[in-house]
C-alpha cells in the first residue's frame, strides 16, 4: 500500500455552537489542512494518483470554506463548525471527488493551531 500526503491551508471565522467558552464568540483561524490517500498499485508513471490532481481538488473543496464565515455554510448548519466536523466534512467531500478502485482517502487532519488538530478517517 502506498500512502500520499499534501499539506494545504485555508483561513475563515466560525463560533462554536453549544459551547460554553470563549469559542462560542465569532473568532477566526488559519486552519492547516493534511490529506493522506492510499494507492494500491502505481500506474505506468510510477505514481498512485498525481499530486497535481490531489492538490487540485482538495484546493476546490477549500476554495468553498476560504475567507468565509463556516456558521452560514450549507455543511454546518446542522453540525457545529468544530476541527472535527471539518474534518469529517473534508473527508466525505473527498472521498466523492478521488475514491476509485485504486485510490482512497485515508485521512484528514485539520490543524486550528500549530499545536491542535482534528482527524477524521473511516477507522
Amino acid at each position: 500500500m502506498y500512502r500520499l500526503k499534501i499539506y494545504t491551508h485555508f483561513a475563515a471565522a466560525h463560533n462554536l455552537i453549544n459551547y460554553d467558552g470563549d469559542c462560542e464568540n465569532l473568532h477566526g483561524h488559519n486552519w492547516k489542512v493534511d490529506v493522506t490517500v492510499q494507492a494500491i498499485e502505481l500506474d505506468k508513471s510510477g505514481l498512485g494518483i498525481d499530486f497535481k490532481v490531489l492538490k487540485a481538488r482538495t484546493k476546490e473543496l477549500l476554495g468553498t470554506l476560504d475567507h468565509k464565515y463556516l456558521n452560514d455554510l450549507a455543511p454546518f448548519k446542522e453540525a457545529s463548525p468544530s476541527s472535527e466536523n471539518i474534518a469529517r466534512y473534508l473527508f466525505e467531500s473527498l472521498e466523492k471527488m478521488l475514491n476509485s478502485d485504486n485510490v482512497a482517502v485515508e485521512s484528514v487532519n485539520v490543524w486550528e493551531s500549530d499545536n491542535a488538530c482534528a482527524s477524521y478517517s473511516r477507522d
